[in-house]
């Protein structure tokens, strides 16, 4: 019988923490944009290690930072193989549940571009400034939308 060593053990209780945050947090949200940004705010912006009490508590600090660290990974892969207009959908309903008036959320977004501190640490660049084209495209359609005057009927 082969024994597993700490490492092995450890990465079981990572995938084991992942799932569980997968099944009790992660599954509420239902959009991956929504899952991105959630993730990113479990991140230190000073030190870049995550937090969640929940899983620290349940297994340890270190286990819980990995484990939030490859959701967050996993959820940054599944935005980039979304569409544009798969985006546009996740942006518009994640805007929609801020409660935030459409007009400010987006020039907030054009401005500030708060996508761009909840991408994960250690991901390529080119797949970075891709996503964060298609979210300035994603935002630039509905901003074309919020803006279309509705046409005045025929005489």
């Amino acid at each position: 019988m082969m024994m597993k060593g700490p490492t092995t053990a450890r990465r079981m209780d990572v995938q084991q923490a992942a799932g569980d945050l997968r099944n009790r947090t992660l599954s509420g949200l239902q959009r991956p944009l929504d899952r991105l940004i959630y993730l990113a705010s479990t991140r230190d912006y000073n030190t870049g290690l995550y937090h969640h009490d929940g899983l620290a508590a349940r297994y340890t600090p270190t286990v819980a930072c990995e484990a939030l660290a490859d959701c967050h990974r996993e959820v940054f892969q599944e935005l980039l193989g979304c569409s544009v207009k798969e985006l546009v959908a996740q942006v518009e309903g994640y805007m929609h549940s801020t409660g935030i008036e459409a007009a400010h959320f987006l020039t907030s977004w054009k401005r500030l571009e708060p996508y761009r501190i909840a991408v994960p640490v250690e991901i390529e660049p080119l797949a970075v400034e891709f996503l964060v084209c298609n979210l300035r495209t994603a935002l630039a359609i509905l901003e074309a939308r919020l803006n279309r005057t509705p046409a005045a009927p025929a005489a």
